[in-house]
């Protein structure tokens, strides 16, 4: 107990009540003392953090480009921030370390912001040989974007990771506050979190590299699935990684099941359902290229036709309620900026120099001023150097400012609760209506396609931005650090990576491009620019399904069911969403045994680190894998479908037991490594 005191007194160890709601009264103490200062911006966090803005810029960019998917660079970088600190033998450098990883995460997300909308420019240019692209739109959009979206966010943050302590998950901070808190201290927290990520690590590497198991569990693969899913379309997956059960473990049973639950209501219930009422019909609700019957296409088919558009409207109604139920928090930022503006400071200052360190945001003049000249720079870019028509370039400007704004908190929201940001969703309804809105202004062909994708470009990196810049803000409270310090070398971040991934995507259009055989897929880009092309050329949208979508938000708040989290399980494939109920229900299962809460707690507190771990060693090893991709290794192993099926569910299951098991060691575990 003596050194259980001594440690947590020395700032080693998250404070108990860090991920749980505050009693009255009850205030969170971080590992970083208010009232003490602490090295966070020197050359050593500013050098290192934007040489991994660079490095993590690039290899995101690239896999994202091939394969879709853009990792999550906040968590490897601290591994490494954590790891140079240690090498170099810096004395508290915990406040470097979130800087590092802070002004390094810019480059995820700017990355997943440029490559759901830019190379869609370099696709339709295949076909429209006129469209222009040029390294200064991709570069302007990615850096005006990104910086409105750091300036949006800002007034929310004490809302977000203050005021909803222990109310939201925050997954992906979770995992990567433990690594870096693994980098303070030896023993009880670090080991059971380096054990967690080697398995898990070496266990996604494994299943991604190499695929010698099936690295999702699906009925449809199997012959009597496949006659099912023919006849009926039902089918059940469920992704086999490490990672995203250990994400399902830190969201929890609550929010999981309701994610889920949306899941489950679009694969289970809509798409059967389309396939039965619609069997010989054609669907083309505003759509030419659709030109299959719905009980022709596969349950995949009809999910990304379909339904997904659904979950969009859902998410786009769950927005717009979300901005309506925090109105007043947004009146309350712009109420003080006002104020600030106009001179009525004496109040202010004065409850400036009483705010503590670890709660101090940029000013809200600055924050008001540097949003004008952002707005400002916006609106010339996109009527300089992409529109050249002042209506037509101010309409575009207030879609992307009222959008970008609006929409900030939903993205933050979003992350907060299930960790994944439903950025392409939001983007692909912003382009909807960019596109309907500029052809009602008389930009159109080839012309509005530019502009709508620009705009979608600057809008979807705004958005990605507040949702990754959550999750730093969110890391720096749990640890102590100064909002102002992170909020300020986050610009740096984004002017470096935004310059680095417009480099990369013209680089790579030559290399390999995006639409010849052999090219890169870059799937988010393609189905962007399949949406946008017949709207500018004269086609249509799925309003019908995005209406029905908003109706469903609105029954869900009704009836008190978070309309987000279920419209995002509705957005989000069926693989990724099971096993988030899995790991929820671990969750559930290690802190409810005991009749002790103390023992509870520990168990709980246990497989947050072993889950954090999970999450850690698969983001790592998932670069490690896109290295190797870069350099060319390419491995196929062709296993029959059953037996593959059938050892990825044995170690499945083994990676269950493993979680399960040392969770409910709990206390015992934690002992045993502080006597070693």
């Amino acid at each position: 107990m003596a050194q259980e005191q001594e440690r947590k007194h020395s700032g080693e160890e998250l404070p108990e009540n860090a991920f749980r709601p505050l009693a009255p009264g009850e205030e969170y103490h971080p590992l970083m003392s208010p009232q003490k200062d602490y090295p966070e911006v020197t050359f050593w966090s500013v050098g290192w953090g934007i040489l991994m803005a660079v490095i993590f810029s690039a290899a995101a960019a690239f896999l994202g480009l091939k394969i879709g998917q853009v990792f999550e660079a906040a968590i490897p970088i601290s591994i490494i921030a954590v790891g140079l600190s240690s090498a170099a033998g810096r004395k508290k450098a915990l406040g470097e370390n979130v800087i590092i990883q802070s002004i390094g995460a810019c480059s995820g997300v700017i990355v997943a912001g440029a490559i759901f909308t830019l190379p869609a420019l370099y696709i339709l240019q295949e076909t429209h040989p006129e469209l222009a692209v040029n390294f200064l739109e991709v570069f302007l959009s990615s850096l005006l974007g990104g910086i409105l979206g750091i300036l949006f966010l800002i007034p929310f943050r004490k809302y977000f990771v203050k005021q909803m302590h222990g109310k939201y998950p925050f997954p992906e901070a979770t995992a990567t506050t433990q690594v870096l808190v693994s980098g303070q201290k030896g023993g009880a927290q670090a080991r059971p979190l380096v054990i967690a990520g080697l398995v898990g690590g070496l266990y996604d590497f494994l299943l991604s590299t190499f695929g010698w198991w099936a690295e999702v569990l699906k009925t449809d693969i199997l012959p009597w699935g496949a006659a099912l899913a023919e006849k009926t379309k039902l089918v059940f997956r469920v992704n086999t990684g490490a990672a995203v059960l250990g994400l399902g473990y830190i969201v929890g049973l609550k929010y999981s099941t309701i994610i889920c639950a949306g899941s489950l209501l679009v694969w289970w219930v809509i798409i059967p359902l389309m396939g039965a009422l619609f069997p010989d019909t054609v669907l083309a609700l505003g759509d030419p290229n659709i030109t299959t019957p719905v009980g022709a296409m596969s349950a995949d088919t009809i999910f990304t036709t379909y339904a997904r558009h659904i979950g969009i409207g859902g998410i786009a109604m769950a927005g717009v309620i979300g901005i309506v139920r925090s109105w007043g928090v947004i009146k309350g930022a712009v109420g003080l900026a006002s104020r600030e503006l106009g001179g009525k400071r004496s109040a202010v200052q004065g409850q400036e120099k009483a705010v503590a360190r670890t709660d101090r945001d940029l000013s809200m003049k600055f924050i008001l001023i540097a949003s004008v000249i952002a707005l400002a720079a916006t609106f010339l870019f996109f009527y300089l150097g992409v529109i050249h028509n002042l209506l037509q370039a101010v309409v575009a400007f207030v879609v992307v400012a009222v959008i970008a704004f609006l929409f900030t908190t939903v993205a933050a929201n979003a992350i907060a609760i299930v960790g994944t940001n439903p950025v392409s969703g939001m983007t692909l309804m912003t382009l909807i209506l960019a596109s309907v809105i500029l052809v009602a202004v008389g930009l159109k062909g080839t012309a509005g396609i530019v502009a709508a994708l620009v705009i979608g470009g600057v809008v979807c990196t705004a958005l990605s931005m507040a949702g990754g810049f959550i999750t730093d803000l969110k890391i720096g409270y749990w640890l102590g650090s100064t909002p102002a310090k992170q909020q300020t070398w986050k610009f740096l971040g984004t002017l470096v990576s935004a310059a680095t991934v417009g480099g990369v995507i013209l680089v790579l259009n030559k290399t390999y491009g995006f639409s010849a055989e052999g090219g890169l897929a870059a799937p988010q880009a393609h189905a962007m620019a399949a949406v946008i092309e017949p709207l500018m050329l004269g086609g249509g949208a799925p309003w019908l399904l995005y209406g029905i979508g908003a109706v469903l938000a609105l029954v869900l708040t009704w009836l008190g069911v978070p309309a987000l989290a279920f419209a995002l399980g509705m957005f989000i494939p069926l693989e990724l969403n099971t096993p988030l109920v899995i790991g929820g229900l671990i969750s559930w299962y290690v802190s409810s045994r005991s009749k002790e809460a103390q023992v509870n707690k520990a168990r709980q507190d246990m497989g947050t680190l072993l889950a954090s771990g999970f999450i850690a060693g698969g983001a790592l090893m998932g670069v490690v894998s896109a290295a190797m991709r870069f350099g060319g290794f390419e491995y196929t192993y062709t296993m029959g479908a059953g037996w593959s099926q059938g050892l990825g569910l044995v170690l499945y299951a083994l990676l269950i037991v493993f979680l399960t098991r040392y969770s409910m060691r709990g206390n015992n575990m934690l002992h045993l490594f502080e006597k070693q």
